[in-house]
């Protein structure tokens, strides 16, 4: 298929999206990031769906930008406008009301590495390798630094970006990077462990304990608690928590819409 990105859903509401460019190692160039913000663009206007795995074809899930496309056109302006483009798609993956979930496999540096920190989740197989290696080519991963910072402690965070190294995907497991590691024949079967468990919940709690999450971690404690009382007020009065808490109630399994 000549598609920068695949699109798939399936009956579950599940859409998987895998980056197709594996000449270049399904590189973040502005064909792909332009795909990417589409593809989640018709994610968000639909609310059948219900869980995003984003996945990548190949030998590698993404290696950042493509480098050859930046030399290409040296000027502030290009610069400032690939790398907004860039921080659009990934604060898209962030207002999604569905989790997304990153399947990863061989490498993911740069703005690729970026790209699984700012995922909701991540499941990496055993072969899998970590780096913002900008660095090394005198490019400070900046804008890969955001996410980074977000997801694992800051002195570790400091060490990947300063030095450019690698990190192997149980070292990124414990560091916070990713939730599960697993041979490479087995990594489909541990994301559709997370993909089942997040079905088996309303959208609707996800969607509004998705917004809170990330809202309430930009904010002091005191307004952390403020955001997190109103939104539980507002989830306890939706349809999907009074089920929940009636069926505990009656000792029976919750039936809720999809």
């Amino acid at each position: 298929m000549d598609e920068a990105l695949i699109e798939q859903k399936d009956e579950r509401g599940v859409v998987t999206l895998t980056m197709n460019r594996p000449a270049n190692f399904n590189a973040l160039s502005e064909e792909m990031l332009g795909a990417l913000q589409a593809a989640l663009d018709r994610v968000a206007a639909d609310e059948s769906v219900r869980v995003v795995v984003l996945a990548g074809n190949g030998k590698a899930f993404c290696p950042g930008h493509n480098l050859k496309e930046m030399i290409a056109s040296p000027s502030l302006a290009y610069y400032q406008q690939l790398f907004a483009q860039c921080s659009k798609v990934m604060l898209t993956i962030l207002k999604l009301p569905v989790p997304v979930i990153a399947r990863v496999h061989g490498i993911a540096t740069a703005a690729g590495c970026q790209l699984v920190a700012q995922c909701d989740l991540a499941v990496a197989s055993t072969e899998a390798k970590f780096a913002v290696s900008g660095v090394n080519f005198g490019l400070f991963c900046s804008t890969p630094s955001v996410p980074l910072l977000r997801n694992i402690a800051p002195k570790q965070a400091m060490e990947m970006l300063v030095t450019g190294d690698f990190i192997s995907a149980e070292e990124a497991r414990e560091r916070g990077l990713v939730n599960h590691v697993a041979t490479p024949d087995q990594l489909d079967a541990e994301v559709g462990k997370l993909v089942d468990s997040i079905l088996q919940k309303p959208r609707a709690a996800i969607a509004m304990g998705k917004e809170l999450f990330y809202r309430q971690r930009e904010t002091g404690i005191e307004a952390a608690y403020q955001l997190a009382n109103q939104t539980m007020a507002v989830n306890m009065m939706d349809a999907c928590a009074q089920e929940g808490v009636t069926a505990f109630a009656e000792k029976r399994k919750p039936s809720w819409k999809p």
